[in-house]
């Protein structure tokens, strides 16, 4: 089975990009994406939209096409705030689902967020 195409965005935030720079060109990014943005309005059990704000806190890099998957690692991640009984098999799907949007720790170091450029001398910018 042939593996998984990694998206352009996790390629340039990791260095593949540069390790293999004929692997991705030509690949395009869908546009349009956006940010992930604020919770959806039907996250409405205690700690749901805690945990959202927690996944995009930690998470910088997710967007807008990642709503869905977190919007379910909320809700887990909610009982386990909540301090509700939490089952292996629900941490392993929480653990799961952070290792695909790269939440664990071995991807989060792959991970690699572009400086802030924002130059205090407007002149910076041309030198």
């Amino acid at each position: 089975m042939a593996r998984a195409r990694v998206p352009l965005s996790k390629a340039r935030a990791t260095g593949r990009t540069l390790k293999n720079p004929k692997r991705f060109s030509g690949r395009e990014e869908p546009s349009g994406l956006g940010p992930l943005g604020d919770p959806p309005k039907w996250l409405g059990k205690p700690h749901e939209r805690e945990a959202w704000r927690t996944l995009a806190d930690d998470l910088p890099w997710l967007n807008r096409s990642h709503r869905t998957l977190v919007a379910m690692a909320s809700g887990l991640l909610a009982r386990q705030i909540g301090g509700e009984e939490v089952g292996v098999k629900a941490l392993n799907l929480l653990r799961m689902m952070l290792n695909s949007m790269g939440g664990s720790p071995s991807d989060a170091s792959k991970v690699v967020m572009p400086a802030d450029e924002t130059p205090d001398d407007p002149a910076a910018r041309y030198f």
